[in-house]
């Protein structure tokens, strides 16, 4: 991983998690690290930052939200 994700990225789901009525894309923030890396506690919220959600995920079902270009 070029990137590790790390503890307050801003996070996007990369897939359906229909039993938790989220879809892929919605928008969460890492609050916690898990098995040294291998998981990551997501919280969402809404748009008054109440949080409905907080799920453990794998990394490959989150991709980290950039708001900056590349250093090169």
């Amino acid at each position: 991983m070029d990137h590790p994700i790390k503890l307050l990225d801003v996070v996007a789901l990369t897939e359906d998690l229909s039993e938790y009525h989220l879809r892929r894309g919605q928008v969460g923030t890492v609050v916690d690290i898990l098995a040294e890396g291998q998981a990551f506690e997501v919280e969402f919220s809404d748009r008054e930052g109440r949080t409905f959600e907080s799920l453990g995920l794998r990394p490959e079902q989150i991709m980290v939200l950039r708001y900056e270009p590349l250093q090169i």
